[in-house]
């Protein structure tokens, strides 16, 4: 079955996803929890949600990339969401909880750019070659009330990943890391100067670029390539806490920048 030919139901699911995305009015997650059964359901509704929305496609997000996220949402292996260019924004940046927002959480970990298409035959020195890096803080936001942690796997990936928006710090050549310093990328992420959480690149796949290239060989099964001047944010440091109002800060290790975010 071929994007285009959606069943019912999906077109369905897909239609209320649009318009939850549209009106920032919230879909309760129990009433369409059995639409989507497995992953070719869940991506082919994700694949008409993009399309109903239209515009560019800036990149991707990686999503369930630590054994505690996985096992969280039941899943074996992580799951991808593809993401409106214009909601990669560099830092600082600001967004409204009223304007821009629905039930957001903030994430840390690192964004990866394309400087050239990367290719499902890519070793990690390869995509290091071909990408730069910078420090970003994602905000997962869902079109489901409620939803964290509770929201089904298949509904996390036909909600595009449950993507809102990713904030990203200066850029960096990825060659300029050694493989062993991308693994131990450290941070800690504050709000209003109180230290909220520390996490680990560790935590994502032993090493963010293997999420890289989880995320380019399954968008090739798909048909799909990540092509130049597209990123990625590759998955989580920490477990998520939610986000509020207020300053939010992100610091790390080896040299990358702070990401600071103010949230209205």
């Amino acid at each position: 079955m071929t994007q285009t030919q959606l069943t019912a139901n999906e077109e369905k699911l897909a239609q209320a996803l649009y318009q939850a995305y549209t009106s920032q009015v919230a879909l309760d997650m129990a009433e369409w929890e059995d639409l989507v059964q497995d992953d070719a359901a869940a991506y082919r509704v994700q694949a008409r949600l993009m399309d109903l929305k239209g515009q560019q496609v800036g990149g991707y997000k990686v999503s369930l990339t630590s054994q505690q996220t996985q096992d969280m949402f039941d899943s074996k292996e992580p799951l991808f969401g593809a993401q409106v260019a214009q909601h990669f924004v560099p830092s600082p940046a600001k967004l409204s909880l009223k304007h821009d927002l629905m039930d957001p959480l903030a994430e840390v970990e690192l964004v990866f750019k394309a400087k050239e298409p990367l290719l499902p035959t890519d070793t990690l020195a390869d995509l290091a070659r071909k990408t730069t890096v910078a420090p970003g803080v994602e905000v997962p936001d869902a079109r489901f009330s409620d939803w964290f942690p509770s929201l089904s796997k298949y509904l996390v990936m036909a909600d595009a990943a449950v993507g809102g928006y990713v904030v990203y710090g200066t850029e960096r050549e990825t060659n300029d890391f050694s493989m062993s310093d991308l693994t131990e990328v450290t941070t800690t992420l504050s709000h209003d100067g109180q230290e909220v959480a520390q996490g680990s690149s560790a935590e994502v796949l032993g090493n963010p670029l293997n999420s890289l290239q989880w995320l380019v060989k399954k968008l090739a099964e798909q048909g799909k390539e990540l092509s130049a001047g597209q990123r990625v944010s590759s998955g989580t440091f920490l477990l998520p806490p939610h986000l509020t109002a207020g300053e939010w800060q992100a610091s790390f290790n080896h040299g990358f920048s702070d990401v600071t975010l103010t949230v209205e």
